[in-house]
């Protein structure tokens, strides 16, 4: 794999019927490629609680996915709220999802974490009322 390889997937805001729809697809472009289970139990993990979050709080969004030689980077990108406190929002069951969202099974808390727990290295840029970018790499 010398050539960098970018896929994208649209996130629609507030459909849970398609929710996780752009992890599993990528999940099965990094089978196909021989990706080992390891990364790809990261990364589908990392991708899938990074678009739920965008199906829940950032009214929908873009991931763009670069496969390269070193690894594989994902770029989350909406145009949402922001987010307020980062450091809060990092922390394990701390969750602004209303109870509606919550009593379908989401908004536990755990997708910052989570995709902070699953990557190489994450970062966050966010600014309120414009959107956030969320960007993480996991080395093969």
């Amino acid at each position: 794999m010398g050539n960098i390889m970018t896929y994208h997937y649209a996130v629609s805001p507030d459909d849970f019927t398609r929710a996780g729809e752009a992890s599993s697809n990528f999940k099965n472009v990094l089978k196909q490629l021989c990706v080992p289970p390891n990364i790809i139990r990261k990364v589908a993990i990392a991708m899938y609680e990074g678009e739920i979050n965008m199906v829940i709080h950032a009214n929908g969004g873009d991931i763009t996915v670069e496969i390269s030689s070193t690894g594989i980077t994902m770029i989350l990108k909406d145009v949402g709220p922001g987010i307020p406190d980062i450091d809060k929002a990092m922390q394990a069951g701390y969750s602004t999802a209303p109870d509606n969202i919550r009593t379908l099974g989401f908004g536990a808390g755990m997708g910052l974490p989570n995709m902070k727990k699953y990557t190489d290295e994450m970062t966050i840029e966010t600014e309120l009322g414009v959107g956030t970018t969320v960007t993480m790499v996991v080395y093969f």
